[in-house]
């Protein structure tokens, strides 16, 4: 059965595919919501948040007025945390993902507080430090990273990942002043989350925060550019698998020595059901195992369907958008992409990318497990 060819010069007609052990996808058009849960204080689920250790913040520019009393020195806004996970072995900890960033709260010269945020994907290392609007560069940055190890007990990091590109030149100078990879990526999921929740327990509770105030550093979404022709597949269709069969592939990453990247969902307190299907994209190519092998390297974070341009963005890195595929549009097709964005949004923005020698193929030779989150609040 014909597919849509990958590259957006060659546009063929519209077909779903049967595939297996990927199901067709063109039975699911009023998808049930899958219940997902994010928590909004992972403080009550995750054992290893109950032992964040705060530190208060000295008096200096980001302090908080004097006549401001917490009775509960954890459930104090402005102090900080330096926490690691007893039982992790601090040599295992070798990514952290890293934010530096103004946060919505002023300080007693009304000038916006940063803070630098940083963790590991499991959350066993987490640390904030606050910091005033006129040291932000590369060398303070350098030595809060130098701090963190040295305060906790742990090695520098062989990578940090950070996703907003406008503070790029200032982390990717200092990771490379102490030898550490710098990743553009928005894949720093669980650091993405932490946000959220401490926008929640934290910001808004800090006796400097400003209601309405706008992120200082927003996050790009540019217009998708061609896709490069090393990435280009040959065909592709929009498939489902059951929650139980994406673990499955999820674990073959490692056994099978499989191209592709994974997520901790209990991590990110991500709850679904084993026989829920979740939406994806196959892609085939007679060429599998270099595609995955390029694809493997550029960070991907999610697909999106875009029913305006008939086409399928691929997102990678901090901002980068590519045209992943075209096809033509008519109201079948339209009505194809606007249930598979419709089964993700059921899923909390859960879905896969597929990479095989044959849509018909068992296996798989890349696999992605994706989630489009939204910005966080800050």
């Amino acid at each position: 059965m014909a597919g849509l060819s990958l590259n957006p010069t060659k546009i063929t007609t519209p077909t779903l595919q049967s595939h297996k052990p990927i199901y067709r996808f063109n039975s699911l058009t009023n998808p049930t919501k899958t219940q997902l849960k994010f928590p909004t204080n992972p403080a009550k689920t995750h054992p290893k948040l109950l032992h964040f250790r705060h530190s208060s913040v000295s008096e200096s520019s980001v302090s908080v007025p004097k006549e401001v009393e917490v009775d509960d020195e954890e459930d104090d806004p402005t102090s900080e945390m330096n926490y690691l996970d007893r039982e992790t072995d601090p040599e295992s900890i070798s990514e952290w993902e890293l934010d530096f960033c103004s946060r919505p709260i002023l300080d007693i010269r009304g000038k916006k507080i940063w803070e630098l945020l940083v963790c590991d994907s499991s959350l066993s290392l987490q640390y904030t430090k606050y910091f005033p609007n006129n040291v932000i560069n590369s060398v303070t940055l350098k030595n809060a990273i130098e701090s963190i190890s040295d305060e906790l007990d742990v090695p520098l990091p062989e990578k940090i990942r950070f996703f907003r590109s406008q503070m790029q030149t200032i982390v990717t100078k200092a990771c490379k002043e102490l030898g550490i990879k710098p990743i553009p990526s928005k894949r720093c999921l669980s650091l993405i989350l932490w946000l959220e929740e401490r926008y929640e327990t934290v910001y808004t509770r800090h006796p400097g925060f400003q209601q309405g105030s706008k992120p200082l550093l927003t996050l790009d979404n540019p217009f998708p550019m061609q896709l490069p022709e090393n990435l280009f597949g040959e065909k592709w269709a929009f498939v489902q698998l059951p929650f139980s069969a994406v673990q499955e592939e999820v674990s073959s990453l490692e056994t099978r020595l499989v191209f592709g990247a994974s997520l901790d969902l209990d991590l990110l307190g991500i709850e679904v059901d084993a026989n829920t299907l979740i939406p994806g994209l196959a892609v085939a190519s007679s060429r599998a195992k270099p595609l995955a092998a390029w694809m493997n390297g550029l960070e991907v974070c999610s697909i999106e369907a875009d029913t305006a341009r008939a086409c399928l963005i691929l997102s990678v890195g901090i901002s980068t958008r590519y045209i992943y595929a075209t096809y033509k549009k008519t109201p079948v097709t339209t009505s194809e992409a606007e249930a598979w964005e419709a089964a993700k949004k059921a899923c909390g923005g859960l879905h896969f990318l597929a990479i095989q020698d044959d849509l018909n193929s068992d296996d798989c030779v890349g696999f992605w497990l994706l989630l489009d989150l939204p910005p966080p609040p800050v």
